[in-house]
């Protein structure tokens, strides 16, 4: 939702659409790591402190008395709660005493079951709050997330997540929105490439449609994913004790992804330009074909209606009107000259 005018500074208020929360809850060390479905935020708040790392994650923005109350038990700036709810933000990061605030849009492809329509681009935002040993992620809706396959490495102990502290995990957690938006990009580079082959042959105003919806698709995507390149490097710039020099290195292998998505992203845009160009070239061409045949048969019947404005002429002493085969020789002089200027434009190709 957007605040109103007039509302002060830090007010939580929750949109009209938005969605109740649901509540899970990963803790993990260096033994074990589990996920848990929690009733309250309570329950919640109660697994801090006694693992390594709790990850408290919140999907839905229905409840404002829920994220104040997170944001007293964790010291969480006002500004930033009311940042959570706003939605959307653009992508950002803001470092506090202790914790850092991140917020991130992430996108991903809907398919419609039984229809035969493109995928819909849907975008989401996420708020992150990491301190020393929790991270907290409020998600704007409640359909699913990228992060499942994080949630599983927890689980199962693969890699080096459970080795870490919290600001590693909010590294994947950041390496899983970026590499999230690569699926997306393939599926529009595919949708560049039909529409390419199409554009050569298409005579439907169809084309042009799917191809402006294809743009209007790349800049809705190309508005999540520019901040992000900025996003990391604030976090790699900041000097703040919450992220290790080894979380650092780390990050920048996200930034190297989102500056290879945001490549894609400029990449498929001059593409979709290009096509653009192709189908418009390739009407103006089909025009001009249709504009020569209709040139041509002008040009022709040009002189022969001289030829029929002069033979109708009603003059009285018109040597022609007597001949016996005035009109056949009119008509002949007719084909004659007709087919003589068709000859002539084969020869020069201009037919």
């Amino acid at each position: 939702m957007r605040i109103r005018p007039g509302v002060l500074p830090g007010t939580l208020l929750a949109g009209a659409s938005a969605e109740m929360p649901t509540i899970d809850v990963t803790t993990f060390d260096r033994a074990h790591g589990e996920t848990q479905k929690v009733a309250t935020l309570d329950e919640a708040l109660a697994r801090l402190g006694q693992s390594a790392v709790t990850w408290i994650n919140i999907d839905g923005l229905g409840d404002p008395t829920l994220v104040a109350r997170l944001g007293e038990r964790l010291a969480l700036h006002p500004l930033a709660l009311e940042d959570v709810l706003n939605v959307p933000q653009r992508p950002k990061v803001e470092r506090f005493d202790k914790h850092v605030f991140v917020v991130m849009r992430t996108v991903r492809l809907e398919r419609t079951a039984g229809e035969e329509t493109p995928a819909s681009i849907k975008d989401e935002q996420i708020s992150m709050f990491f301190g020393a040993d929790w991270v907290v992620t409020i998600q704007e809706r409640a359909d699913g997330d990228c992060f499942g396959p994080l949630r599983e490495s927890i689980r199962q102990g693969r890699g080096r997540v459970r080795e870490m502290g919290a600001d590693y995990l909010a590294y994947l957690l950041l390496d899983a929105v970026v590499d999230a938006y690569f699926p997306v990009l393939d599926e529009l580079g595919d949708r560049i490439h039909a529409l390419e082959a199409e554009a050569l042959s298409s005579t439907s105003d169809d084309t042009l449609v799917r191809l402006q919806w294809l743009r209007h698709d790349l800049v809705f995507v190309r508005r999540a994913v520019w901040p992000m390149r900025e996003e990391v490097a604030a976090l790699l710039r900041d000097e703040t004790a919450l992220v290790s020099a080894e979380t650092r290195i780390f990050l920048r292998d996200v930034y190297d992804h989102a500056v290879q998505a945001m490549e894609l992203v400029e990449t498929l845009r001059e593409m979709s330009v290009s096509v653009m160009e192709v189908y418009l070239s390739s009407q103006n061409q089909r025009l001009n074909a249709v504009m020569k045949v209709l040139t041509v048969i002008s040009t022709i019947f040009i002189p022969l209606t001289f030829i029929a404005s002069i033979y109708g002429m009603n003059f009285k002493h018109m040597p022609e009107l007597d001949a016996p085969w005035g009109y056949p020789a009119v008509l002949a002089v007719m084909l004659v000259t007709a087919a003589g200027m068709v000859a002539y434009f084969r020869h020069r190709g201009w037919w």
